[in-house]
């Protein structure tokens, strides 16, 4: 495909994502008055957003395997349809129950949108050239994810809170025909399809109990309580037993193989931290804007666009420079610790700091999150075979977002904690019963800052200010763990083939390329043996000689003839299908 080409199908697909994003975050600063309308309580509160996080969490990993199983332009444009049903349903809803069913379907769609986005790419694109379109893709999670608020702020000030659902929709619609008239994938080898509901059970229900504990631990039910004890060990057997189904099957939701290989295992361990930051930040950011420094919504969405553009700059400049040099570690080194300063200077401010001081912080931030967020994805499919692209991009996804979830839960319970120390300490000091405040201890909703005495205020406000720092503080460390991961990856040379082009050289078999049945070596032969394919029989002449050498270097030959592409000394180590060959190789050279 033509740059204008591929361009013309990215559009669709990042239209596609900007409304998987916006789903999540654009009710964050208009839910008081959601769940008011709709004449809602505390725990439905807590649900309109649990609801989405944890669907599209739960959902995207098996997105993800099921695209390495059949048509992924279909299964993206099902994903579409279902988020844009839901959302309309959403925007029409007359009660909480009914708005939190729809949240989940969304919540489904969403997650299809987040894992199968990133897998067509990975298709058209090569992943030298996939850079600067990372770059993209990373500037257009940014802005949903930031910007949300934002938007939902000004449209539940303006014409109405229902169009937070609708907003989405028009974008969805031409997303799905953008996709339909442009995107042109060929057909996958037909093959019997094994799903493992087994293992899709297990991992959904495992992870769902896991994230509605630690989302209503300490709000819904003490964390010391019997409930809270047998939704933790439930969580706990469930996930073990998950381990254990997807060790045996045949077609695992989550491959653990996939773990065997450093590139992945390192990105998923530094993908959590990051999805602790880049969640933390639209939630936190947007409390501290409106309980610190006393802003409406709206103006809490406006100043936090110094993180915004710090994203949208460092995500394309960072991918263009990747797709010209083919460097990308050192921008991704550069990047944590860029976030993690961002992190540990956030942990400074107070209700009063200087918001140009404040703005640089967040630039600091978005400019690390922006390098580093969709490279990790990169570099994961760059090293992993084209057969399991899709479960182990969406995996990455998976682990950021439940990193994330996870993160805002216990951020928000110390908040919570914090806040409620801070202003009894100061109502204390300043002479003042703690009970008069009233509701203003509340950390699930905007205090009306405006009825409060101008020394209260000022406490209330102290108080925000402070747990809000004491929040980066928490996160900022996590920080510190991405650098060291980043650090450790395999600085593996970025592959000039795509997704199509590595498959169509694998052959119908899929997973490594056919191999000259006539001509190959037999290193080139154990290595076809190895990866579970048989030589194809070659059109060759009879008189071809076979290939001599080395024993590294038909090894390495033999691999590269089977993975589809160049393999680099550090792919070809940490290849499962090719380590046992070179691990060997001494004793093949007796033979």
């Amino acid at each position: 495909m033509s740059h204008r080409e591929v361009l013309t199908a990215l559009s669709g697909l990042l239209m596609g994502m900007l409304v998987a994003i916006l789903s999540s975050t654009v009710v964050s600063t208009s839910l008081p008055r959601i769940v008011s309308d709709l004449n809602g309580s505390q725990t439905s509160y807590t649900w309109v957003i649990t609801a989405t996080l944890l669907a599209t969490t739960v959902s995207t990993p098996l997105w993800g395997k099921f695209s390495d199983l059949t048509n992924r332009k279909v299964l993206l444009q099902v994903a579409l349809v279902l988020f844009v049903l839901a959302s309309v349903a959403a925007g029409f809803s007359q009660d909480t129950a009914t708005l939190i069913t729809f949240r989940v379907f969304q919540g489904l769609g969403a997650g299809g949108l987040t894992a199968l986005v990133q897998v067509v790419m990975s298709d058209i694109i090569s992943p030298r050239e996939r850079g600067r379109y990372m770059g993209y893709l990373g500037a257009v999670m940014s802005v949903g994810t930031i910007g949300g608020p934002l938007l939902g702020g000004v449209l539940t000030d303006t014409i109405g809170w229902r169009w937070n659902f609708f907003v989405g929709v028009p974008v969805g619609i031409a997303a799905l025909i953008v996709i339909q008239r442009t995107l042109h994938l060929p057909a996958k080898p037909k093959k019997k399809v094994v799903v493992d509901y087994w293992g899709a059970g297990l991992i959904a229900g495992g992870v769902s109990l896991l994230l509605i504990w630690v989302s209503l631990g300490g709000k819904q039910f003490e964390w010391a309580s019997a409930t809270s004890w047998l939704m933790g060990l439930g969580a706990a057997v469930l996930l073990a037993l998950a381990v254990v189904v997807e060790f045996r099957s045949k077609e695992p939701i989550i491959p653990l193989t996939l773990f065997k290989n450093r590139t992945f295992t390192f990105a998923v361990i530094a993908s959590l931290s990051v999805g602790v930051a880049m969640f933390g930040t639209s939630v936190f950011l947007g409390q501290y804007m409106q309980l610190a420094r006393g802003q409406s919504p709206t103006m809490a969405g406006i100043l936090t666009l110094p993180m915004v553009l710090g994203l949208l700059i460092s995500s394309m400049v960072a991918g263009a420079l990747i797709s010209k040099y083919g460097k990308w570690k050192p921008y991704m080194i550069v990047g944590s610790i860029l976030l993690a300063a961002g992190l540990f200077l956030m942990s400074t401010i107070e209700y009063d700091t200087n918001f140009a001081v404040v703005s640089v912080f967040m630039a600091m931030m978005g400019l690390g999150i922006g390098m580093v967020m969709q490279n990790l994805v990169l570099v994961v499919q760059n090293s992993v075979d084209v057969s399991v692209v899709g479960a182990a991009s969406s995996s990455v996804a998976f682990f950021r977002s439940l990193g994330g979830t996870i993160g805002v839960s216990v951020m928000g319970a110390v908040l919570g904690t914090k806040v409620s120390g801070y202003i009894t300490d100061g109502l204390t000091d300043a002479g003042v019963d703690p009970s008069a405040l009233g509701s203003g201890e509340s950390t699930t909703s905007i205090p009306d800052l405006s009825t409060v005495p101008g020394p209260i205020r000022t406490i209330i406000e102290s108080a925000y200010g402070q747990g809000v720092a004491d929040v980066f503080l928490i996160a900022a460390p996590l920080a510190i763990i991405t650098i060291v991961f980043v650090c450790l990856l395999p600085n593996v040379e970025l592959g000039t083939k795509s997704g199509i082009q590595r498959a169509a050289a694998a052959g119908p078999q899929g997973g490594a390329a056919p191999v000259d049945g006539a001509s190959a070596s037999p290193a080139t032969k154990g290595a076809a043996a190895t990866a579970g394919l048989a030589p194809a029989v070659s059109s060759a002449p009879a008189d071809a000689q076979p290939r001599t050498g080395t024993v590294d270097t038909i090894i390495a030959t033999g691999a590269a003839e089977v993975a589809g592409h160049p393999v680099s000394d550090d792919e070809l180590s940490e290849s499962p299908v090719f380590s046992s060959l070179v691990e060997e190789k001494d004793v093949a050279a007796d033979r």
